[in-house]
């Protein structure tokens, strides 16, 4: 796979990374299997992705774990990213509050490097900005991280232009990390234009969800979830909204076609050219997924392709 350097002066990773979470907690969790999961981090090392993605909330832990396993032996191989500022009250739910306080940070910090039984955290993302403490104090905590050396980058997630200018004042915002794909544009909106901040400022752009929690696979032809399931409640995925946005699969595997490529390979390339400094993290917990993904990093989308694909209709429902 070819690379991408991290911002402007970051590490090169793969062009495309690996988000961990589904293989802890989110979706279709009765299908959890831990060596299996294990199998797929090993296999996206041997593909080339370097970029690992996780976060202390996923699983309450479990998911850093995981990620972890394959630390002790291939550390040198990855460039691994987790997160802090939400913490689980119920498990079994997914309930969760939001904690900015430095003393926090600082926990959660320790409990994360030793749960990926690591030494130093490539890239620290705040998950989301704690409205009871001001953004300042919380980053200025997480700059402290870095100066200690035990973490190498600071990101944030889910955040405006305004939020990030707040924090880049006080130690380089090195990534950001949101929702983009082909049924979700937030950042790429005029005047919300996050994916261009990141490229004016040297910073990475990570799109988690590149393929709409795999509605973009055409994998589905109804809603039908299990009880857990993320995806079981979310307003895009109800039987009204479910077969409207069927137009939007339809619309990707005519692009898909023209190319002998999946749908979720076409979503993924789409990411790829939003600019040189993205790099989408589709998750999966399945190898011949993760195959099929990282061949979309040789996915061209000619400029009627793109123009095909930026005139989907727009979703229906809201993401959450």
């Amino acid at each position: 796979m070819r690379t991408r350097q991290w911002g402007g002066t970051g590490p090169e990773v793969g062009a495309i990374g690996l988000g961990c979470m589904g293989m802890s907690w989110g979706y279709a969790e009765s299908q959890r299997n831990d060596d299996l999961s294990v199998t797929v981090l090993e296999q996206a090392l041997d593909l080339g992705i370097t970029h690992l993605d996780t976060a202390d909330v996923y699983g309450d832990g479990h998911n850093e774990t995981l990620v972890g396993r394959v630390l002790a032996h291939r550390r040198a191989e990855a460039v691994v990213a987790t997160k802090v500022g939400l913490v689980v009250d119920d498990l079994v739910t997914r309930t969760m509050h939001r904690d900015g306080s430095p003393a926090h940070i600082r926990r959660a910090a320790d409990a994360s490097l030793r749960r990926l039984g690591t030494d130093v955290i490539d890239v620290y993302y705040l998950h989301r900005v704690d409205p009871a403490v001001p953004l300042e104090e919380t980053w200025g905590a997480m700059a402290e991280l870095v100066t200690r050396g035990k973490v190498r980058r600071l990101g944030l997630s889910e955040v405006t232009v305004g939020e990030i200018e707040r924090a880049h004042r006080i130690h380089p915002v090195s990534a950001v990390q949101s929702e983009l794909s082909l049924w979700t544009r937030d950042p790429l909106a005029s005047g919300t234009d996050v994916v261009g901040w990141c490229a004016a400022h040297g910073a990475a752009f990570v799109p988690f969800a590149p393929l709409g929690r795999g509605f973009l696979t055409g994998a589905f032809d109804r809603p039908s979830f299990e009880a857990g399931d993320f995806r079981a409640t979310n307003p895009r995925f109800a039987d009204a909204a479910f077969a409207a946005n069927l137009r939007i699969v339809e619309a990707v595997r005519t692009v898909a076609a023209r190319h002998g490529a999946t749908p979720a390979q076409v979503a993924i390339a789409w990411t790829l050219a939003q600019g040189t400094h993205v790099i989408p993290i589709p998750g999966t917990k399945n190898p011949r997924y993760l195959t099929e993904n990282v061949m979309a990093e040789a996915l061209h989308l000619s400029a009627d392709d793109l123009a095909a694909l930026d005139a989907l209709p727009t979703p229906v429902g809201g993401r959450y």
